[in-house]
């Protein structure tokens, strides 16, 4: 096997009902989260199936990263691994050890960067060193990608799709609301968070060729009297039909594919509120496994390939 190999890097996700407490724990570990906190997270899993998608539609697209670094001419195994669940990254960078792999191009599938996504990445990275010793494999990350234009294209694609679903008098009412999920206000990159949030939603709304938009932030956790970005999602709901929007359509830009945070705190949540409100609700999907972001992870990846 190539010495050279690709790890796509999650949060991940129970695959089961059984599996929804020991994960939660997992990720709350070393964390003050409430009990009852965790119990609502427990019911919104429940909500949405009883697991996670995850692990499922992150494997699509390391099939499909796979496909087109092959047609690319630089064929290299895809693997994923996971920061708080099964497949843990400690498991997966010992496997790709076994497997002959001397350098790891890691894609963490996160288009904002955020110091505490990248600490706690970073820890798990450190976990599996510490075990395989001389045996682990180089991690060399691909550049931030929140501003790249294949994004950009996946992304507005997705909003296209979403509105050529909609009746035209709703098609042409609809306001744009762009969703990413919150970090604490004090952390160390909270504005680098905001500027990649802005930077993409720009090139979004750039290629789709609107001016107006509004940015939100959803699923937030943690102390409650801890200030996280904003507004929140359901604020701004609030907001746009406090001026007069009849229709809004979200678009979770944050997220690279359909699990709890969409799922559950877009389309149960989120829609509740609009409905409550008496404004029509829509949410574009998220860019999964669509062709122009792959060529994107495809592209980074050639990158750091060649310049190896």
């Amino acid at each position: 096997m190539a010495s050279d190999a690709v790890l796509l890097v999650t949060l991940g996700g129970p695959r089961s009902a059984e599996e929804i407490r020991p994960f939660l724990a997992s990720v709350t570990r070393g964390r003050p989260i409430p009990p009852e906190r965790i119990e609502e997270v427990v019911r919104h899993y429940e909500a949405v199936g009883g697991a996670s998608p995850i692990l499922a539609l992150t494997v699509r697209q390391a099939e499909a990263l796979a496909a087109a670094l092959a047609r690319l001419g630089t064929p290299r195994p895809v693997y994923v691994g996971m920061r708080n669940w099964h497949p843990f990254l400690s498991e997966v960078l010992a496997r790709m050890a076994e497997d002959g792999v001397t350098r790891v191009v890691a894609v963490v599938l996160a288009a904002f960067r955020s110091e505490v996504g990248l600490r706690r990445t970073q820890e798990a990275v450190a976990e599996a060193a510490s075990a395989l010793g001389s045996q682990m494999p180089v991690i060399e990350p691909v550049a931030p990608w929140a501003g790249h234009p294949l994004f950009a294209k996946a992304v507005a694609e997705r909003v296209r799709e979403a509105l050529g679903a909609l009746p035209e008098g709703r098609r042409a009412a609809a306001r744009l609301l762009f969703t990413a999920h919150s970090i604490p206000a004090a952390s160390g990159d909270a504005d680098v968070y905001q500027a990649d949030f802005r930077q993409a939603v720009d090139a979004v709304c750039a290629s789709l060729g609107v001016r107006d938009r509004t940015l939100a932030y959803q699923s937030r956790s943690g102390n409650p009297r801890e200030p996280w970005l904003g507004p929140d999602v359901g604020e701004a709901l609030m907001d746009l039909a406090g001026r007069g929007a009849k229709e809004v359509l979200v678009i979770p830009i944050g997220f690279v594919s359909d699990h709890v945070e969409v799922l559950y705190d877009l389309d149960h949540e989120a829609r509740g509120v609009a409905e409550r409100l008496g404004m029509g609700f829509s949410r574009a999907k998220t860019v999964g496994d669509h062709p122009a972001f792959i060529g994107m992870l495809a592209e980074l990846v050639g990158r750091v390939l060649a310049a190896g």
